[in-house]
């Protein structure tokens, strides 16, 4: 990591730290090596690898995976990701993650080409998508998860060790999930934008899937995890399946342009909680955030016949945009002392990822635009916007009380005990014996060294209210890290690596 004491701090900055005087060591801007976040980021999802890895698989300590998934339901189900530090293949978060992963290089692809990481982000996202057209077997079934959180979390196991249950569950006509397959379809929507250039045939195919699964999921609607009840406790879907459906019809028209896609997103807009529901947070779960922003987005000369109702969605993803920047009056995301988001103890770093990814790119379209942000407590320009989201980043890479970089693998100080059943037992490739069940917990779990194999370019859970991390294995709600954690980072490192590296290549997607 690359250190060095800056003279002239930005002026937000300078109020951000007098503010903070109690931590003064903050106040000495630090300076990140953004392109080695950024690499190390699309490390991570290499890591989390199920099926039968490439012969260009750079993680070593990984070997294949998951080999039968799907042969006893009759279907091929091998490949995907794992969410996290367990090994079931849960649908709903992997879709948001490759979603995140496409957006990212949608809106930073010339940047993410210029540090030299371009075919790796879309190897990333096809990754994801290769398995989600194993996944959609007919245009009405959409095969939602493998494996069973429950049996799963009794065991310690590798992932090539595995001897819980594979099991596949599927959402149909009979048993519907409008959310995961709205996710779906806004993950191969998203998708073939990203590979409309370099492979227009597999775009196209996206594409076909995704407009299927958005029709199928509009046409039956229901909750995934009322068809799926091993997915609640795990991954439900709380907010419902509108925003989903809102957020999967705008990315058809964003990758389309047929405008029954944005009719579909004008006409529910009211119904369907987007122009009408103000939110503080944007993840694997809530979408309507990330819907306003987008649907801002569109306020244009072509769209000025729909002005009014754009203008709705757009008074709700500024509302998100301010309560970040603690600009409402009375509904602003809580801080901890030194300035992190903090939205809930559980894996908090996943919505401040994901906000410095929004605040990212709605500063880049006012900026773009010669715009204003109009907040309650005042009017804020889209520098002011940018550097807070910066603000966050530098927190994470280790701008923080803990001196600790919640990436793993980058920088002197990171967490050494993820809690990551692959990471955390000796590798595979090194001893191929075979680790039961409760053996993993018995030899493994329970040790008070690091993890033998670094879970390079995770984001795990991250710190509590106070800045205080607790590097414990069993510490789950601050050690674990998700892939949907680094997904929104992808973009962001790509243009903070950008901002510090002068001009770029001319790259379009």
């Amino acid at each position: 990591m690359k250190q060095s004491i800056v003279v002239e701090l930005p002026k937000f900055h300078q109020q951000w730290c007098g503010v903070l005087s109690i931590f003064a060591f903050f106040c000495m801007a630090q300076s990140f090596d953004y392109g080695e976040a950024l690499s190390k980021s699309l490390l991570y999802f290499e890591m989390q690898r199920s099926g039968r890895l490439p012969h260009n698989q750079r993680i070593t300590w990984r070997d294949h995976s998951g080999l039968t998934d799907g042969l006893e339901d009759g279907v091929d189900l091998v490949g995907g990701y794992y969410d996290a530090g367990d090994n079931v293949k849960f649908g709903l978060p992997m879709a948001f993650t490759v979603t995140m992963l496409s957006w990212g290089v949608i809106e930073y692809g010339t940047e993410i080409a210029d540090a030299g990481e371009y075919h790796h982000a879309l190897e990333a996202i096809k990754w994801g998508t290769d398995y989600f057209i194993k996944a959609h077997t007919h245009p009405n079934v959409l095969w939602a998860q493998v494996g069973d959180g429950y049996t799963d979390h009794y065991c310690w196991q590798r992932p090539e060790d595995m001897t819980t249950s594979r099991r596949a569950f599927k959402v149909d006509e009979n048993k519907p999930g409008s959310d995961i397959a709205g996710e779906t379809a806004a993950a191969m929507a998203s998708a073939s934008i990203v590979f409309r250039r370099t492979n227009p045939h597999y775009s196209h195919l996206l594409l076909h899937h995704a407009e299927q699964l958005f029709e199928f999921g509009d046409k039956y609607r229901g909750k995934y995890d009322e068809s799926i009840g091993v997915a609640k406790g795990y991954y439900t879907s709380v907010s419902g399946y509108m925003d989903e459906l809102l957020w999967a019809a705008l990315w058809l028209y964003k990758a389309t342009h047929k405008e029954v896609y944005l009719e579909y997103v004008l006409k529910n807009g009211d119904g369907f909680g987007g122009t009408t529901w103000a939110m503080n947070e944007f993840s694997w779960d809530v979408k309507y955030a990330g819907l306003q922003i987008t649907a801002s987005m569109l306020l244009e000369e072509k769209h000025k016949q729909h002005k009014h109702v754009l203008e709705q969605y757009r008074s709700k993803g500024e509302h998100y945009i301010c309560t970040c920047l603690d600009k409402n009056n009375g509904t602003n995301v809580q801080r901890t002392p030194a300035g992190l988001l903090y939205i809930r103890q559980w894996n908090n770093m996943q919505y401040v990822s994901s906000a410095a990814f929004l605040l990212s790119v709605y500063s880049d379209y006012l900026k773009a635009s010669n715009q204003m942000l109009d907040c309650p407590k005042g009017v804020v320009d889209p520098d002011e916007i940018f550097s807070f989201a910066k603000s966050q980043i530098d927190y994470i890479l280790g701008s923080n009380p803990m001196n600790m970089s919640y990436l793993v693998g980058y920088g002197s100080k990171y967490p050494q005990k993820v809690h990551h059943r692959g990471a955390s037992v000796e590798s595979y490739k090194t001893d191929k014996g075979f680790i039961g069940c409760t053996q993993g917990y018995d030899n493994w779990f329970g040790r008070r060294e690091p993890n033998p194999n670094v879970l390079v370019g995770a984001l795990v859970g991250g710190p509590d209210s106070d800045d205080q991390f607790r590097d414990e294995r069993s510490n789950y709600m601050q050690t674990e890290a998700c892939t949907y954690n680094t997904a929104a980072l992808v973009g962001v490192f790509a243009k903070l690596h950008k901002s510090e590296d002068g001009p770029l290549l001319a790259f379009n997607i």
